[in-house]
């Protein structure tokens, strides 16, 4: 079985973020393996391990994300793709990322593709759905839990607070929630394995892909962070006092009544 991960390298929302001129300061910022993705690779090494075959894991972006696909191998991961697009791509949003990889997907024989079901930068959620429309492939987003048989496919997927189970067939894009499964930390000897596993690096040439073609189709005119929240404030006295203070606060200071 032909298995490939979509992966994205994020900045680590733990750490402490700068904003300088509407966008994020990479200098000095943590990045990690988009959480929601490592679901996608952890089950894909379960599929594997069941089912045979290997586990191909893509990136979009510049040479930093090296780190995070020998990650990735470092976990159980076969092969890991870096489409380099550093020199090619000052802008890209969803609609540039699913061109790359439909272009990157055109000559592969694939039977399942997985990714996170958001981004935590962007959490637009696009690129998955995106993808499989562009290769005409069915696809089922956040995704609980996946049960193969063959062909067959049973799915089930979180919609909002509830199961939903579905039936569908190879190949298949999904997208991973949280509650899919625990990912596993690379060990020692994976990390020792994870060098001398296969790392691919292409360019958009390599796919033949003109810039004009993925051309982003939004722009971000300013990165904000959220108004400070003022502190709280206690009530006191006896509980009649308190309601009408609380009232009266609602109605004048926070304009709500």
């Amino acid at each position: 079985m032909n298995i490939f991960v979509l992966m994205k390298r994020t900045f680590d929302t733990e750490e402490k973020i700068v904003i300088e001129d509407g966008r994020i300061e990479d200098e000095g910022a943590e990045f990690i393996i988009n959480p929601y993705d490592e679901y996608a690779i952890e089950e894909a090494i379960q599929v594997r391990d069941e089912h045979g075959g290997e586990v191909t894991v893509v990136t979009i972006g510049g040479e930093e994300g090296e780190k995070q696909l020998r990650t990735a191998l470092a976990m159980g991961a076969d092969k890991a793709v870096l489409i380099n697009t550093e020199d090619d791509l000052e802008e890209s949003d969803q609609y540039s990322t699913a061109k790359i990889l439909e272009a990157y997907f055109e000559d592969k024989d694939y039977d399942l593709i997985l990714a996170g079901n958001v981004a935590i930068d962007q959490a637009s959620g696009q690129v998955g759905p995106r993808l499989a429309e562009l290769l005409n492939i069915p696809y089922v987003t956040t995704i609980t839990d996946l049960k193969i048989d063959g062909e067959t496919v049973k799915i089930e997927r979180d919609v909002e607070g509830d199961v939903e189970k579905v039936e569908t067939t190879l190949p298949l894009l999904v997208t991973c929630q949280q509650g899919l499964n625990e990912p596993r930390y690379p060990s020692l000897p994976g990390i020792m394995k994870a060098k001398k596993k296969p790392l691919e690096e292409l360019e958009l040439d390599d796919l033949d892909i003109d810039e004009d073609d993925v051309e982003p189709k939004t722009k971000t005119i300013e990165v904000y962070l959220p108004p400070e929240k003022s502190a709280g404030k206690v009530l006191e006295g006896e509980l009649d006092e308190q309601v009408s203070e609380l009232v009266s606060l609602l109605r004048n200071e926070a304009k709500v009544l």
